[in-house]
């Protein structure tokens, strides 16, 4: 009989314990979704055409099939999962265009991120196409590691890995590059 009453404790003990752990795991679960982040956007558009003006003068023109804002986020961005458009004005007027399959601006940084056959075209020719390139929106500046054609009216090219740049490509710097350059301005 004292055998049966420690096989009876035993078993007694290894039910609790596996109670306790099937218990336990399904709290763990429920904590773990508690401790989840849901990324709900605070606005969503389709088919956007937002035209931005500083001082009367338009200085941007974007247009997208859809964007999905999270502004409510600790750090807020925006995203446009189906590409953008954009024609940019300079002071004279002249349009540079960017095209993007995909983009997303970063609020607190103030950089954007476009993504996919990404190509600018500056009002007097100048092309560029890479996969992915960054902007810095205060300094005015683009930037990339992957690898970059470039084109300009007069014939050159250039290409390589990583170049940035300043927005009217008047600064250009490259990592390692290889092309041809017929018009050097001395």
């Amino acid at each position: 009989m004292f055998i049966n009453f420690k096989n009876i404790i035993s078993t007694i003990v290894t039910v609790f314990t596996v109670t306790m752990f099937f218990s336990c795991e399904s709290n763990f679960k429920a904590i773990q979704k508690l401790n989840q982040k849901t990324f709900t956007p605070s606005g969503q558009a389709d088919t956007i055409n937002l035209v931005y003006t500083d001082s009367g003068k338009v200085k941007a023109i974007l247009v997208s099939p859809k964007m999905i804002d999270y502004g409510s986020l600790e750090n807020p961005y925006t995203e446009f999962p189906k590409g953008i458009k954009l024609t940019i004005f300079d002071d004279k007027n002249n349009k540079s265009y960017v095209d993007a399959d995909y983009a997303v601006s970063y609020k607190k940084t103030n950089l954007i991120d476009l993504q996919g056959n990404v190509k600018i075209t500056s009002y007097d020719n100048k092309i560029l196409e890479t996969a992915q390139l960054y902007y810095d929106q205060k300094n005015e500046w683009f930037f990339t590691e992957k690898h970059f054609k470039y084109y300009d009216a007069q014939g050159d090219f250039l290409q390589g890995p990583g170049v940035d740049f300043s927005k009217d490509f008047s600064i250009f710097n490259m990592q390692k590059s290889n092309g041809e350059v017929n018009n050097i301005d001395e």
